[in-house]
């Protein structure tokens, strides 16, 4: 089995795929204009995706008055630093920073729409394509 996707119900698909988008470096895969608006964003190894929609709309989790550690979207950063500097500049907020005995240094933002995001810079790399 592999993962394909993971999908979150957000309050506003559009205008979070933007941000990802020229911010995180994803690109939209596939999008449903209309409805529940869902659009799934890639990242540049075209192998993993996000599942954004907004469905049902009375039940978006209040990501942003939930302990991060209870859903986070991470991503490999080379420059922890440098991309928080940067996304701050277009509305993520930060939560907080870790340094781990292994030399990873992580760095847990929320997104304009409260949304956990980690950069992880990883002490020991952890996924095979960055072997």
């Amino acid at each position: 089995m592999k993962i394909e996707h993971f999908a979150i119900n957000v309050k506003d698909p559009i205008a979070m795929a933007a941000w990802y988008v020229a911010h995180m470096g994803l690109t939209i895969v596939r999008k449903q204009d209309g409805g529940a608006n869902t659009h799934f964003l890639g990242d540049d190894s075209g192998d993993v995706m996000l599942e954004i929609y907004n469905n049902p709309p009375d039940q978006v989790p209040d990501y942003a008055n939930m302990n991060p550690l209870l859903v986070h979207l991470a991503f490999v950063c080379e420059n922890p630093i440098e991309k928080r500097t940067e996304l701050e500049a277009v509305g993520a907020s930060f939560a907080e920073e870790v340094h781990i005995k292994d030399g990873s240094h992580l760095v847990m933002m929320r997104d304009p729409w409260g949304l956990a995001i980690q950069l992880c810079k990883r002490g020991n790399k952890m996924l095979r394509c960055q072997q």
